[in-house]
């Protein structure tokens, strides 16, 4: 199942905390997507988080996922997880009438 999680900065960094807590969420991060849990990722332009695309069996696996993440478990970082899929409204534009 794909989900989307949306991350939100909840409190902001000092140069020093960012300092201490981007080299492990960088490779953090970069393990989840080399191990095919997150399939793409994009930075908020509207203000300072990131979206996920993650594979997960369910949204509690995606979830702890991306808690697992130093910013989360620093608590800089929250995360909203919801399924998404095909648009399945699609498919009656295909449909023989």
């Amino acid at each position: 199942m794909k989900f989307f999680a949306i991350g939100s900065i909840t409190k902001p960094l000092s140069d020093e905390q960012r300092q201490q807590i981007m080299p492990k969420e960088v490779p953090a991060t970069l393990k989840l997507y080399l191990d095919g849990r997150i399939e793409q990722f994009w930075y908020r332009q509207d203000k300072p988080g990131v979206i996920f695309l993650v594979e997960a069996g369910s949204a509690e696996q995606a979830k702890a996922a991306v808690e697992a993440l130093p910013l989360v478990t620093e608590g800089f970082a929250q995360y909203e997880v919801f399924p998404v899929g095909p648009l399945a409204p699609l498919g009656m534009l295909i449909q023989p009438r």
